[in-house]
């Protein structure tokens, strides 16, 4: 995953980012390529690392977990337990799980992803909304392409896009998104092969990193995001991360903005006289921000998905014209951080 200087920033409140830091890659730019490998947008990140600390940082999801997870108190992570139903009981919440067991809390955090079932009992109308692509993620050990080593680097293609991203270890993250329709059993069978021969015209060493990679290994799934709601508590309930703000991974942010909740709700709790004022003032500060994120990644989405010719020649000229100024000074916004 992708984690911008909103996030680090984030990870030193709570006083972790060192250890993450070590953990994954800083890169230097964020680049856009076209089918033939020219430079259709080069976004140096290294003024805004300079500006609001680290940026443009990549970091396997498994080595983030395991620094989180060194800094929980001892026996607090309890696994393999489904929500099945929540109920108020005044102010106190029960939560019922799949196994029969119950718990009883002041306040449930419900940070259960996109696919809430804590959401989906309060707001049964917030459902995921399909982006209009689907997507394959791998993580593969180099087979010996030739890249860029210090950028994150998307390619544009008529057929579709692909990213790629040098992690530690000599290994490189990779996603490639299609338009398809929803729940394509086509694009679920897909296989690395298969997706080396679809992308195969493109530099060589995006079929040969797609195509290196062990099918066990790949991920696909259909690309999809929350319409913004808007509350995030309900009573003694709030949704946080996903949960609340699904947004398409377009930007970068769907960890960052996670990131961003948890530090704000710390302050909440810490700053306000209990446990409703700090729930009204976490809304306050994070309801209009992650509506923007959602908005504007599912924008940039819809903009990096376009195939027809002419469009396509319309957004190369639009980005590659765009002085760097101008896009750097867009995206200082979300690394002003309230905390």
């Amino acid at each position: 995953m992708g984690l911008a200087a909103n996030a680090i920033q984030g990870l030193q409140r709570l006083g972790v980012a060192a250890e993450v830091v070590a953990r994954g890659k800083q890169l230097k730019a964020l680049v856009i390529f076209d089918e033939n490998g020219s430079v259709i947008s080069n976004m140096d990140t290294r003024p805004l690392s300079s500006k609001y600390g680290i940026n443009n940082f990549v970091i396997h999801r498994a080595d983030l977990h395991e620094v989180l997870h060194q800094h929980l108190q001892p026996e607090t992570l309890e696994l393999n337990k489904r929500c099945a139903s929540i109920k108020e009981q005044g102010e106190q919440v029960q939560v019922n799980f799949t196994d029969g067991t119950q718990a009883t809390a002041d306040l449930l955090i419900a940070a259960d992803g996109i696919n809430s079932a804590i959401r989906q009992q309060l707001l049964p109308q917030s459902q995921p909304r399909y982006a209009g692509y689907t997507c394959w993620r791998g993580v593969v050990e180099n087979p010996g392409a030739s890249i860029n080593k210090m950028i994150s680097a998307e390619t544009w293609a008529p057929q579709g896009r692909v990213g790629i991203a040098p992690l530690q270890d000599n290994k490189i993250y990779w996603y490639a998104c299609v338009n398809a329709p929803q729940n394509s059993e086509q694009m679920r069978q897909m296989s690395p092969a298969d997706l080396a021969r679809y992308f195969a015209d493109l530099p060589p060493a995006v079929p040969a990193i797609l195509g290196a990679t062990q099918p066990e290994h790949l991920i696909w799934n259909d690309i999809a995001d929350l319409k913004p709601l808007k509350r995030f508590a309900y009573g003694r309930i709030l949704l946080l991360g996903d949960a609340a703000h699904a947004t398409s991974p377009n930007m970068g942010q769907g960890a960052c903005q996670a990131i961003e909740d948890a530090v704000v709700l710390g302050q909440c709790l810490e700053q306000e006289q209990g446990i409703d004022s700090a729930l009204a003032k976490y809304e306050q500060r994070r309801l209009a921000r992650t509506a923007k994120v959602i908005r504007l990644s599912r924008l940039l989405g819809n903009v990096s998905q376009w195939q027809h010719p002419v469009l396509r020649g319309i957004r190369k000229s639009t980005f590659r014209f765009m002085p760097a100024a101008i896009t750097q000074s867009q995206m200082e916004w979300l690394y002003q951080v309230d905390f």
